[in-house]
């Protein structure tokens, strides 16, 4: 069975969420409640900052359960 994978995206990023790798460090939403947020559905609010200070937050998360692309590089386009 393939493991679940979530992606959030605006107009310049993607952000993409694999649960299945998260090991819970909360670096996420202690950093940037506004945009990670685990108490609302869905938790990721990819408009409640701006692409670069979402790009900071995601680089920090430890176990590579987030991570990121940019639209433009997106692979076939």
């Amino acid at each position: 069975m393939p493991k679940e994978t979530f992606h959030y995206s605006n107009d310049d990023i993607t952000v993409v969420w694999k649960p299945h790798v998260c090991q819970h460090s909360t670096l996420c939403w202690k950093g940037l409640i506004q945009v990670f947020n685990p108490q609302k559905k869905p938790w990721v609010n990819i408009d409640a900052a701006d692409s670069e200070r979402i790009i900071e937050q995601v680089k920090i998360c430890p176990s590579g359960a987030l991570s990121y692309f940019m639209n433009r590089d997106k692979p076939g386009e």
